[in-house]
């Protein structure tokens, strides 16, 4: 089937993919390109979209799409920079603007008995974020919308289905952002909406049984969503011609290998469990370099992956639960050529003598689209909800050398945070929730005698894609509840903090 599609040309604006998303959300497919480098087959998209960016258009760092064989014949929207980037090159003024607009607003003008702006009123909240601003519209320019500080906020060009404003309708703070793409690409632009979770599984299913024929395919799960998916979808196509390998390297959660291996096994799939975690915990020995802790990591459970690998006969495929982000980011939005798609975490790049060809059948979603993917082929709910888990474990929540008394606190710890997240209706809430060993030791006392033990942080964030991240506000309730639970029950614990950094400037992981 081919699908309507929208194309959307990123000018490195962070919130290119939240545009992309926005648009998914409305059930129609879309793609993203970088400004330079526009489709061949740009006849196939019904409708495009210009990014912002963090470059002006004064400057001399202007980034200059050929908009050739797209303006006036297609519908387009101009999001912020591209709103200015139409003006300043079609005989309207940008300047530098007085205040740096940046933030919430109100629209205080919306013209009547406008199709892009339907249903969209005064005082309707929108996000501003840019340093320049509109002064004089282009040739053809027609004003839709105002802010009490920005009075060219959006306006349409006469003779064409162009349309562009100078706010972010996909964040969350532009409360009419839904409406107004709604109104863009299904009123003005006409594009169907085709792109649904259940049309994905039929297509890819019968993508894969043409792609892979008779051949034999391996694939490393990892307990997460992505390959969690992706081995279901291989399943549907080519069932037992599908050989996953489950890894236990010593670092996941508490009973993790046994429970996660128990529910592969009931979805049906062909998996072998093997369990490595005293090799890996015997190349982990003494380092305490969190990048020296990811290599060593990374280059055993190749050796181990590898291993399993050989001792099935004739291989032709290597599957791999990649989504639409990686392959985003392996694409320069400034101009270069396309990177070569980084390895991912399901196997950490494997080497070069095993020549498999690789097979990547989530490689056009996003994180939210996998999961629910795997909710229209009735895949378990608490798989699918899982939080994201590092590739490395445990390893880089605890902070130094590893041993396996201290993998044993951390398992522990976790076991009760996550338990608990689950038994106070917390866990579905937060987007990531973990906690971390300190290297150091402090003073406490338990019942008459002085203890000189470990220091354990919660860390709880909520996110949308792991980019930025807010610290959780759990109660004070939990947080005392599962404080006295950890200290009381985990031999070697006397101390629990909470972490409350944001990212940026902290990172979700402590390592």
């Amino acid at each position: 089937m081919q699908h309507n599609k929208v194309l959307i040309l990123d000018f490195g604006s962070q919130y290119t993919q939240l545009i992309a998303r926005r648009v998914r959300e409305l059930n129609i497919y879309c793609e993203i390109h970088p400004y330079n480098k526009i489709p061949s087959d740009s006849d196939s998209f019904k409708a495009v979209i210009l990014s912002g960016s963090p470059n002006s258009v004064r400057g001399e760092a202007v980034l200059h799409p050929d908009l050739d064989s797209i303006r006036g014949k297609k519908p387009m929207l101009a999001v912020c920079y591209g709103a200015q980037y139409l003006a300043h090159f079609s005989g309207g003024e940008v300047a530098e603007s007085n205040t740096r607009e940046y933030g919430r607003a109100n629209l205080s003008f919306v013209k009547s008995d406008e199709e892009f702006l339907e249903n969209i009123h005064a005082g309707s909240q929108v996000w501003m974020s840019h340093s320049d601003t509109i002064k004089q519209l282009p040739t053809g320019g027609v004003l839709l919308a105002s802010t009490n500080d920005v009075e060219n906020a959006a306006y349409k060009i006469e003779g064409e289905q162009t349309y562009a404003i100078q706010f972010h309708p996909e964040v969350y703070h532009s409360t009419d952002g839904h409406q107004l793409l709604n109104n863009f690409l299904i009123k003005i632009a006409k594009v169907e909406q085709d792109w649904t979770p259940q049309s994905f599984v039929q297509e890819t299913v019968d993508s894969l049984k043409e792609q892979l024929g008779n051949d034999k395919v391996v694939l490393g799960l990892s307990g997460g969503v992505d390959s969690s998916v992706a081995a279901m979808l291989l399943h549907k196509a080519i069932g037992k011609n599908l050989y996953c390998i489950f890894v236990n390297n010593g670092l996941l959660r508490k009973n993790e290998f046994e429970d996660v291996l128990h529910q592969y096994e009931g979805m049906g799939l062909n998996v072998k469990g093997v369990d490595a975690s005293a090799r890996f915990l015997d190349a982990l020995a003494g380092l305490s370099d969190p990048e020296l802790k990811r290599k060593a990591i990374g280059r055993v459970f190749i050796e181990v992956f590898d291993d399993e690998a050989h001792l099935i006969q004739d291989v032709k495929w290597l599957a791999q639960g990649t989504i639409y982000p990686d392959v985003i980011e392996s694409v320069s939005a400034t101009g270069g050529p396309s990177a070569t798609i980084k390895s991912h975490h399901n196997v950490g790049g494997l080497p070069d003598f095993m020549k498999l060809k690789v097979v990547e059948p989530l490689k056009a979603l996003f994180k939210d689209e996998v999961r629910r993917v795997g909710a229209s082929m009735n895949m378990d709910k608490q798989l699918l909800g899982r939080h994201p888990f590092p590739g490395p474990g445990l390893a880089i929540r605890i902070l130094g050398d590893l041993t396996a008394e201290k993998v044993r606190i951390l398992q522990e710890v976790d076991a009760i945070f996550i338990n608990n997240l689950r038994s106070w209706n917390l866990y579905d809430k937060v987007w990531q929730a973990g906690a971390m060993l300190l290297p150091v030791n402090s003073v406490g006392v338990m019942g008459d005698e002085r203890t000189y033990e470990k220091c354990v942080a919660l860390r709880a964030v909520e996110s949308t894609d792991g980019m930025t991240a807010d610290w959780v506000n759990l109660p004070y309730e939990f947080l005392q509840k599962t404080s006295n639970e950890i200290i009381n029950k985990v031999k070697g614990v006397n101390r629990v903090v909470y972490d409350i950094s944001s990212k940026p400037p902290a990172t979700i992981e402590w390592e």
